[in-house]
């Protein structure tokens, strides 16, 4: 009796989304090892998955201390750099991404390219150096860079909730104590903070692997890019997209799961 009760007592806490995540794991799995059609798809996307992961993962660790930064600008005493912190974190959160993403490539980057020909003209004009053109500034780097910019305004307010959250009452003790502002937060404000706001990091990590398909507007080789590349020319666009979302929920997934747990151990570190 007791291990029947504790049989449907684990069968109720099963996560049966996530069995039929498994489930459609294991489908994709299959028809990529048995299917020619669907192994030489994979093939073709391997390169993808090393370029959206690089976009991914340079541009969030780009957003996060960028995003940090503000966030200690929109907390500090200083109002100017309130004002211009808040301005910002605004003004980006108001555009949409793929909006950005053409502004950042077609506008921001010829533009940085003439300021730094301007800032180098003695060296050109006397012919130590060669003008600087738009097309050295990589499509990828582009990317990289929209997405920095993105993603940071919406990272300063998740570590402003994150410092802001943390007991004022602290704060006074560690300055009555003859702490300075950078030791005060370094070492009493930095690592609660981080304990509220690195689930919600993992999570902008996760939507930012989404997000990063976005950048095949541009032609960078990455999934979405090669997907659609490969689909237009063979016609095999059911099979083709089959593989693009297997791949994307294979990372998207995982992580999320990583996420979870972690916010877990945090619960467990709390208690």
């Amino acid at each position: 009796m007791s291990r029947n009760s504790s049989t449907r007592r684990a069968l109720r806490d099963v996560p049966w989304w996530l069995v039929a995540m498994a489930l459609l794991f294991v489908l994709g799995l299959w028809l990529i090892v048995a299917d020619a059609d669907y192994r030489n798809i994979f093939r073709s996307l391997s390169d993808g998955v090393v370029t959206t992961l690089w976009v991914t993962i340079v541009a969030f660790v780009s957003a996060t201390l960028l995003g940090l930064l503000f966030a200690l600008m929109r907390t500090g005493g200083n109002r100017v750099l309130r004002e211009i912190a808040t301005f910002y974190v605004e003004l980006i959160r108001g555009i949409p991404i793929l909006v950005f993403l053409f502004y950042v490539a077609f506008v921001g980057a010829p533009a940085t390219i003439a300021g730094i020909n301007w800032l180098l003209t003695p060296l050109i004009s006397a012919g130590a150096m060669e003008a600087v053109t738009v097309r050295q500034f990589d499509f990828v780097w582009r990317a990289i860079f929209a997405l920095t910019i993105c993603y940071s305004a919406f990272i300063a307010e998740i570590f402003r909730a994150g410092i802001e959250a943390v007991d004022k009452g602290q704060i006074e003790a560690a300055r009555s104590l003859g702490l300075s502002p950078i030791r005060t937060f370094r070492l009493i404000i930095l690592p609660q903070a981080l304990r509220t706001v690195m689930p919600p990091l993992g999570n902008d990590f996760v939507s930012m692997i989404k997000d990063s398909a976005l950048v095949s507007a541009l032609g960078v080789q990455d999934i979405t890019q090669l997907g659609k590349v490969y689909s237009s020319g063979t016609f095999k666009f059911f099979e083709t997209y089959n593989v693009v979302a297997f791949l994307y929920l294979t990372m998207t997934i995982s992580l999320s799961l990583l996420v979870r747990l972690f916010e877990r151990h945090l619960d467990r570190s709390k208690r």
